[in-house]
């Protein structure tokens, strides 16, 4: 099993989750984030005072799929996300040793 972490922007959420969707993925985990990266944030004015804006809105996704999903739920991700333009995000994939289903005590693959 592996974990599909993926730093979007916002705006992209929707079109991420259906194209997850299509492809079998039941459950993801999304959290509101703030960051930067290379972009490293702008600078706005708000009532005639100049002010920086490094940390930028962002959608953390979290996904748990099995070994022979990851490369079609990155792709999924990636073509959908993809807008060409600095921020687009990241993805990041780590290995998981175990799953377990609290109501029902099923372990592994069976508890996602």
């Amino acid at each position: 099993m592996k974990k599909i972490e993926a730093i979007i922007k916002p705006f992209k959420l929707d079109e991420v989750k259906e194209a997850l969707q299509e492809i079998g993925l039941q459950g993801i985990t999304v959290m509101e984030a703030k960051g930067f990266g290379r972009q490293k944030g702008h600078t706005e004015i708000y009532r005639g005072a100049e002010y920086v804006v490094d940390f930028l809105p962002k959608v953390k996704i979290e996904l748990i799929v099995g070994d022979d999903l990851v490369e079609k739920a990155v792709e999924a991700i990636q073509n959908v996300a993809k807008t060409g333009r600095i921020g687009d995000g990241k993805i990041f994939i780590s290995q998981i040793e175990e799953a377990i289903r609290i109501r029902t005590g099923e372990t592994g693959m069976d508890a996602i």
